[in-house]
């Protein structure tokens, strides 16, 4: 019935945050029509409020992560010239950490070539990606499902990592600054790359320049954290100077690989 289905909307947009409307029409088995007519409903209470592709909850929008099925959609051939510029920083017999994020799972097509690559991750699409590619050693982290990321989160993620030694950790964003660093949406995914950061050999951030100067719910390192910056264009001068003052490498689809961070 319409009434039983707008309340399972409200308690899944209170357990989840966001919502896509294709989840909502799987989930409930109706058409995208009947969906945004409840939607509608809802918005009309001031409980959610409509983004493109779904639903937040409108007391979380400015630090709520949006649904995985959003971010993916936005600024795709800019994601893919950072992803194809980082996996040329991996090598043969590396252990590479891939974050769960809509610019780090466009790596994988472009590591096809590695040999005796490890790869760990928390992300469900990395997991499923690599795996349909048949030839990576491949680690889940394990944890508790966190949907507006799609990936795994909680303490097993954390104990898990303690196991591994990571070479390289490739971690992705929701904002980029110089006086708020690198910041995420999510506390529990900001403890994992905390952790990261802390863990990994190399540590390289994989961010288009839409996220600079934004600033999310939690800082999990500072700019100067990092061995390296991707992204796929110069970013503006006071990034270029911050990032050479803290022997930070950028690297865009204009410069060339550096060999020290292979």
């Amino acid at each position: 019935m319409k009434i039983n289905r707008i309340q399972k909307i409200r308690e899944l947009l209170e357990d989840n945050h966001s919502i896509s409307i294709n989840t909502l029409c799987d989930t409930f088995n109706v058409s995208k029509y009947t969906i945004r007519r409840d939607i509608n409903e809802l918005e009309k209470t001031g409980f959610l409020k409509k983004v493109y592709g779904g639903i937040v909850l409108q007391e979380q929008e400015h630090n709520s992560p949006e649904p995985f099925s959003l971010r993916e959609s936005r600024n795709v051939q800019a994601k893919k010239k950072i992803a194809h510029i980082a996996a040329s920083q991996v090598q043969d017999g590396d252990i590479i950490y891939i974050d769960s994020g809509t610019t780090t799972m466009h790596m994988l097509p472009f590591l096809v070539k590695r040999q005796h690559l490890t790869i760990v991750t928390a992300s469900v699409y990395v997991i499923n990606a690599a795996a349909a590619l048949n030839q990576f050693n491949i680690i889940s982290t394990g944890g508790a499902l966190y949907m507006p990321s799609m990936a795994f989160v909680g303490p097993t993620v954390l104990d898990n990592l303690k196991h591994y030694n990571i070479s390289k950790a490739f971690m992705a964003s929701t904002g980029v600054s110089i006086e708020h660093g690198i910041t995420n949406a999510s506390p529990l995914e900001s403890e994992i790359k905390r952790s990261l950061i802390q863990k990994a050999s190399k540590k390289f951030l994989l961010a288009d320049t839409s996220k600079l100067d934004v600033a999310s719910l939690i800082s999990y390192c500072d700019l100067k954290d990092l061995d390296c910056v991707i992204m796929e264009k110069t970013p503006p001068a006071r990034y270029i100077e911050y990032l050479d003052q803290n022997h930070v490498t950028l690297l865009t689809k204009d410069s060339s690989p550096m060999s020290d961070l292979r």
